[in-house]
């Protein structure tokens, strides 16, 4: 049994919740955005809660959908409230960023600059030139930004340069030695 999936979702104050079969679509202050659940379970409102079932408790790929389902809902309801944001930090000699527009400007060691385009619901800060903030309301597309970022140059095991996640451990590596 999945003690995720038992607990009914909260619907915080100011979002608004509609579901349409297997679709559960929230819109709250910071925006709107949907989610439809696997066919091997059932959403239904409780209230001023949202409580996901499985079908068929029995069925292991249905309590597999179950917990999922209800973190991916209760993951709309946060971003609708809230937002989500992730930060990163450039290490190296020379390395930072710029905003050009909604776009990042990466300078990061290449012989070029690295231009990276914001998708839609993405926004990016940069507080300090070698801190970028990544944010929006989609958890998901938050987090696929911000590795996509990090992929560009990620950080490596002898000098620790690169772009890092903030608070991420780099295990350091000895180099050679004479």
């Amino acid at each position: 049994m999945s003690r995720i999936g038992k607990k009914p979702v909260p619907v915080p104050k100011g979002v608004t919740v509609k579901i349409d079969g297997q679709t559960v679509s929230a819109k709250g202050p910071k925006g709107e955005l949907a989610f439809v659940v696997n066919e091997l379970c059932s959403v239904a409102m409780e209230g001023d809660e949202i409580g996901v079932t499985p079908i068929d408790k029995a069925s292991k790929p249905a309590r597999a959908q179950w917990g999922m389902s209800r973190t991916m809902i209760a993951n709309l309801m946060a971003g609708v409230t809230n937002g989500y944001s992730k930060k990163l930090e450039l290490v190296g000699v020379g390395y930072r960023a710029t905003l050009k527009g909604t776009n990042l400007n990466l300078a990061l060691g290449f012989s070029h600059d690295v231009e990276f385009a914001a998708p839609a619901g993405i926004r990016f800060e940069t507080p300090k030139p070698t801190e970028i903030v990544v944010s929006g309301i989609d958890k998901q597309l938050v987090g696929e930004t911000a590795a996509k970022i990090r992929a560009v140059r990620p950080p490596e095991p002898y000098q620790g340069k690169g772009v890092r996640y903030e608070g991420e451990f780099i295990f350091r590596k000895e180099g050679k030695k004479k």
